[in-house]
């Protein structure tokens, strides 16, 4: 317990066994329940947690017998919590890259009232820049900028960290057996939080990189998908919260938007064909390309400035 309010923290693990002793190990002792999610690990993670367990009766080890991916062992660990009526569940990931010294940050605004979940951000944390791998920095940003786009919060960053938290009215309202099964289950959970107005904190965290963790991201098939689930979640947003839920005209602004911007694309390959080809400036084709590609942004950046400011209180 931590100021009258019960702590669970879901560790989904896959081959985890070198660092997995060494996370659960490092988390708190006020925590109430620690579930540890094997996803059908084919080394000894589950041994593993299982000799620690003798001495911890806290740990709570559940399995799959297929490979889930992490979100969906998160999402197991999720339904093991709500199930335990926990007030806080915290998810750390199995490699160790989530320092336990960042977890009272982590915790604090859903113990105190302020937000119904909270994420790690390692982007602003001191030297950031030299301590995350670039490709990942980069990555993580450019993600973290559609995330913003697709979510509407748009003061969060980072949006690839799973150092999180959530309180436990949130996790009631969450479907947990449609949520993303994959790497793209931050992004998904935010798209899903925003649809109900519940409050998101940002929170600087340590990054932690390099103590013998493996990635399991493989990029040429995570990009494609979790742009995908991006953009499929931007618009199951806008329909359920601007149009089931309260309706507001923005989303006939994003709609125009995207029309007009559709538009100014064959505008602008047949205007450099013709350029190109004959060297003459087709004048009719360049005004309307001129006024689509303006107009288009014009409306998209209204859009934006609508959706930031319906947002605002979401801090």
């Amino acid at each position: 317990m931590y100021q009258e309010k019960s702590i669970a923290v879901v560790v989904p693990a896959y081959n985890e066994e070198r660092l997995i002793g060494k996370t659960v190990q490092g988390i708190p002792g006020f925590v109430d329940k620690i579930i540890v999610i094997n996803d059908a690990s084919t080394d000894n993670t589950a041994q593993t947690v299982s000799e620690k367990a003798k001495d911890d009766r806290r740990i709570c080890l559940l399995g799959h017998e297929a490979n889930q991916g992490v979100g969906g062992a998160i999402a197991t660990g999720y339904k093991k919590a709500l199930e335990l009526e926990m007030d806080v569940t915290v998810v750390m990931a199995g490699d160790g890259q989530m320092d336990p010294k960042d977890f009272m940050n982590i915790i604090e605004p859903i113990v105190d009232g302020t937000a119904e979940y909270s994420k790690g951000n390692r982007l602003f944390y001191g030297d950031a820049w030299r301590m995350i791998p670039h490709y990942r920095y980069l990555g993580n940003s450019f993600l973290s900028l559609l995330t913003k786009f697709a979510s509407g919060y748009w003061h969060i960053a980072d949006s690839q960290s799973g150092y999180t938290a959530i309180s436990l009215i949130a996790l009631k309202r969450m479907n947990l057996d449609n949520i993303y099964k994959g790497y793209g289950i931050p992004n998904d959970l935010l798209i899903r939080l925003n649809q109900y107005d519940f409050r998101v904190r940002d929170v600087h965290i340590k990054p932690v990189y390099n103590i013998g963790e493996k990635s399991g991201i493989r990029l040429i098939r995570f990009i494609p998908r979790i742009l995908w689930l991006l953009f499929k979640g931007f618009w199951r947003r806008l329909f359920f919260k601007y149009v089931i839920k309260d309706f507001h005209p923005l989303v006939f602004f994003y709609i125009l938007s995207f029309f007009l911007l559709g538009v100014s694309l064959p505008l602008a390959v047949r205007f450099f064909y013709v350029w190109t080809v004959t060297g003459d400036v087709p004048d009719i084709n360049a005004m309307a390309l001129i006024f689509t590609l303006i107009s288009g942004l014009q409306t998209l950046f209204f859009s934006m400035w609508f959706d930031m400011n319906y947002n605002k209180h979401l801090k």
